[in-house]
This record gives C-alpha cells, sequence and structure tokens, in this order.
C-alpha cells in the first residue's frame, strides 16, 4: 500500500440552498448560514504528475466518497489545534476538451469545505478570499501502483523492472493509482508542486520519514543514522547508474550493429547484480574478439646471438 499527497486549488464559494443540511450532518448542532464559511477545493485530478503517477476515473470516484468528512489542517500537522475546516460533500468533475497523458478525458475531484466565522478564523477567511491561500495538499492510501509498461505493480520488484518516466520501446513509463483504501486528511500548504493541480508525494504514514521525524529531538542518534542512510543511498544511485553506463559502453563494442537505445532499454530493466554479470560477460567476449598478438615471443627459432636478438625484435 502507498500513501500520497496531491495538491491542489482552493475555489471561492458562497452557502447555497441544500448546503447546510449536508453541512449539519457532520455538526453536533444545527448550524445556520451566518455561522459558516464555505469554499471549494480542487483536490486532485487525473493528471500525470511530475513524479509520473496518475488516479484514473474510478480511483477519482472512490476517493470522492472517502474524502467526506475529512478535516483540512496546515502542512500535513496532524494535531487537533491545527484542524481549519471539513468537507462535507464531493463530487467528480468533468474537463470538456481535456485529455490526458494517458489518453482519458480530463476530470477532477472537488471537494466543498466549511468552517466556522470565528473571531480565531477571520484571518483565514479573509487570506482565502484574497487568493493567499490557494494550495491545500491532500493525503490518501491507495493498494495498487501499477505499471504502464507491464500492467504489474511497480513497487513489486520481483514482477516489473521498469523505472518511472523512463522510455521503453518508445513508450513512457507512467504509474496508475488504483483502489484508494482511505482518506487521511488535506492541508493548506505553502508551495504547488504540479503543472496544474500540484503534487507532493509521500510514503508511509501520509508523510516523508523526515517529516515524521521533524518534531523529535534533532539532537537524536536518528537524525546521524538518517543522514548516513541518505549518503549512502545517493552513492548507491551514483554507483548504479555509473553501471549501466560502462555496460552499454562495452555493450557496443562487444555487439556490433546493436543500437545504443536498445542496449540503454535492456539495461534500465536490470539491477545491480544483474549488470555486474552483463559487464563481465562482455569484458570477457572483449578479451577473445579484440586480444592483441603478443609483440615478443620466447618459444623456438634461432639460437645463438643472432637467434636472441631475433626474439626481441618488434
Amino acid at each position: 500500500m502507498k500513501t500520497v499527497t496531491k495538491e491542489a486549488m482552493t475555489q471561492a464559494a458562497e452557502p447555497l440552498e441544500g448546503e447546510l443540511g449536508h453541512i449539519n450532518r457532520l455538526a453536533r448542532r444545527e448550524l445556520t448560514a451566518e455561522e459558516v464559511y464555505t469554499f471549494a477545493v480542487r483536490l486532485c485530478d487525473n493528471q500525470t504528475d511530475r513524479d509520473e503517477e496518475y488516479f484514473d476515473r474510478a480511483a477519482l470516484e472512490k476517493l470522492a466518497g472517502l474524502f467526506v468528512g475529512k478535516t483540512g489542517i496546515f502542512d500535513h500537522s496532524w494535531s487537533a489545534k491545527d484542524q481549519t475546516a471539513r468537507l462535507y460533500r464531493t463530487e467528480v468533475v468533468e474537463e470538456p476538451g481535456v485529455v490526458t497523458q494517458a489518453g482519458e478525458p480530463g476530470c477532477y475531484l472537488k471537494g466543498y469545505a466549511y468552517m466556522l466565522r470565528t473571531a480565531e478564523n477571520e484571518a483565514l477567511i479573509r487570506e482565502i478570499e484574497g487568493g493567499i491561500k490557494k494550495e491545500v495538499s491532500v493525503s490518501c492510501a491507495v493498494s495498487r501502483c501499477v505499471c504502464s509498461i507491464c500492467g504489474n505493480d511497480i513497487n513489486d520488484r520481483a514482477l516489473c523492472s521498469h523505472v518511472k518516466g523512463r522510455i521503453y520501446e518508445g513508450k513512457r513509463c507512467m504509474v496508475k493509482l488504483e483502489d484508494p483504501t482511505d482518506a487521511y486528511e488535506w492541508s493548506f500548504v505553502a508551495v504547488p508542486a504540479q503543472r496544474s493541480a500540484g503534487v507532493v508525494k509521500a510514503y508511509g504514514t501520509g508523510k516523508t520519514l523526515r517529516q515524521m521525524l521533524a518534531g523529535m529531538d534533532r539532537s537524536g542518534p536518528w537524525e546521524a543514522e538518517l543522514r548516513q542512510l541518505e549518503k549512502e543511498a545517493a552513492a548507491g544511485r551514483k554507483y548504479l547508474e555509473g553501471l549501466r553506463q560502462e555496460t552499454v559502453r562495452l555493450g557496443l563494442l562487444a555487439e556490433e550493429g546493436m543500437p545504443g537505445q536498445v542496449l540503454r532499454s535492456i539495461a534500465d530493466k536490470l539491477e545491480g547484480e544483474e549488470l555486474e554479470a552483463l559487464r563481465a560477460c562482455y569484458e570477457k567476449r572483449l578479451e577473445k574478439t579484440m586480444a592483441l598478438p603478443t609483440q615478443l615471443s620466447y618459444g623456438g627459432g634461432q639460437t645463438g646471438p643472432a637467434g636472441d636478438d631475433g626474439a626481441f625484435s618488434i
């Protein structure tokens, strides 16, 4: 299971007739139109994001039900004191004329949120109306991340060896986020990350590892360990890329007429041990096919001073 967060945008909305019925199903007492402030939010869409991931229409439809009643907070801070608003209704909205990178008709999940008109919320309401607070980031969980190349879960390396964003036989590898299982929250954030709605990804609990550890004592032993893990991961990625390049280089020498793009595509699908084995295979083949003749010969031939001189002729 993977947890993702997607950034979106708020939209102005006035209380409409019948909206109070949806709101009051979540409230402990009957609220009046004068007590609430409402606005609409573009939660997420089916466009491919910067991480080459996207929801399909079926996922958005399921998320629509999961997000009803979910609270709005700030910067994914899972604290009751940071609660600001709540979604009381959602719907999937069509975008006529829009076609996604995956070839699907464009659509997005729209949420309707309410908050109380209190003295504490006055500043936030002004910022929403003034366009300052626009971007929000939603956090949810999905059960499958389907590779567009092979159709398997891209996180199952036993079945899928493809890498998001890379080209395989002319097709870009993208990941479809399928079967949402939960919606956690939505947050006001400062900086959008996606082309239109904005997308940020997190794993495990809706937050990155550093975000989860941010509230802990930075002098703790975990900080040094995390830095070391990050350094080792970066070194590993650098080594793997160098290994791929070297394997492709040797392959171009060993496989006469083989296009470099084909060799790179093969290398992209292999992990470290497989690449090392392929590189060794190319090296052995090149030793046989490209070995130079020995310049010095000591076997047989003349003897004596003339023969000794001739043995060292180049």
